[in-house]
């Protein structure tokens, strides 16, 4: 049977180490997802900016521009998420320094996409502007 993996693979023990297929692959489909997103995005922050909060608020009452505004930043944060960690598994080699830092990444990337979530749901859901939020 013939081995295809090299000589100091073998004798070295390296090889796939079976994953990060699935990692590149989300990567790529969330930075062709947020292609459109983005450019939406920059329409919408144009459109919405001389509006000031009350048109802010009416704007995001409307269930697509409210669904755009949650896939852009539910993306955005996942898809930096992602990026920032293979950054830090990259060029961090010390194991503790690595779990702490990865560690860290996930709680910010995850804490501030929650936030910013919550933050539109809230905008989002309010009966009448006047109500305190």
């Amino acid at each position: 049977m013939t081995s295809y993996r090299t000589p100091r693979s073998r004798a070295a023990g390296l090889g796939s180490a079976k994953h990060g297929v699935s990692t590149w692959i989300a990567e790529r489909v969330t930075s062709v997802a947020l292609v459109p997103l983005a450019l939406w995005a920059v329409f919408a922050a144009l459109r919405v900016a001389p509006m000031g909060y009350e048109g802010a608020v009416a704007w995001l009452h409307h269930p697509l521009n409210l669904t755009f505004s949650l896939l852009f930043a539910g993306l955005s944060f996942y898809h930096m998420g992602m990026g920032m960690a293979v950054i830090i598994e990259d060029y961090i080699h010390r194991r503790s320094t690595l779990v702490t830092l990865l560690l860290l990444n996930a709680f910010v990337w995850f804490g501030f996409g929650v936030a910013t979530i919550v933050a539109l749901l809230k905008v989002a859901l309010a009966t009448s502007v006047g109500v305190a939020l």
